[in-house]
């Protein structure tokens, strides 16, 4: 079974994205922020991590780069983590942005519970 990591500010928010993944298989694992979510990774890497971008301490981008660089040069045992950035940030500039920063799929809030699905199984197939 595969283990996801939720990482929003929101705790209504990460509790709904959370019951979404729960419900078709998964294990879910939830951070508040940036910050959170790296002691999260170093204690039990997830196979894939959803996040929200504007948060407090360290926001998505900032996560999102540290995984995709930083992380393996702390575990270089450990393989890239997929990420899917899920915001309510929605204009385009802001999606390229994201998949700049090392994002594998970008998600707006309000969201289809299927779409947040089918892209996770997706990547998680990789």
């Amino acid at each position: 079974m595969s283990t996801v990591l939720v990482v929003d500010d929101s705790a209504m928010l990460r509790e709904m994205v959370s019951d979404v993944l729960r419900k078709s298989g998964l294990t879910v694992i939830q951070a508040c922020d940036g910050i959170d979510a790296i002691e999260k990774i170093k204690a039990n890497q997830p196979d894939l991590v959803v996040m929200d971008i504007v948060m407090p301490r360290m926001n998505g981008y900032e996560l999102c780069r540290w995984i995709k660089k930083d992380w393996v040069k702390i575990d270089p045992q450990g393989r890239d983590i997929p990420v899917v950035m899920c915001s309510t940030k929605n204009e385009e500039f802001d999606r390229y942005w994201g998949m700049k920063q090392g994002g594998d799929a970008y998600i707006a809030k309000p969201f289809h519970p299927a779409e947040l699905i089918e892209t996770v199984q997706q990547l998680l197939k990789r």
